[in-house]
């Protein structure tokens, strides 16, 4: 793997991990602000899921839809079919 494609996953994993760390924050504060938090959880999947995306060359258009991401990452890991479900459930 080269340097720039590593450069990019580690970019993408850092940012998962700080959205991660961000909604932890906002949920276990004083005044939870769990919608912001939520917000956080999804930036987090989503660049995690790009993180993926990215170590097996498989280029995405700029998205925040998570089902498209995740329908991107099924053919590589069949394991993902089943958050693409659990989505759905949640999307309106």
């Amino acid at each position: 793997m080269d340097e720039a494609k590593r450069r990019a996953i580690r970019q993408w994993l850092i940012k998962s991990q700080r959205d991660v760390g961000s909604a932890l924050c906002l949920m276990e504060g004083p005044e939870p602000y769990l919608d912001t938090a939520v917000y956080s959880c999804q930036q987090a999947a989503e660049e995690a899921l790009k993180a993926f995306l990215t170590v097996r060359d498989m280029a995405f258009e700029k998205t925040h839809n998570l089902i498209a991401l995740l329908t991107l990452c099924k053919p590589f890991e069949p394991v993902f079919a089943q958050w693409e479900e659990a989505v759905a459930m949640l999307t309106p």
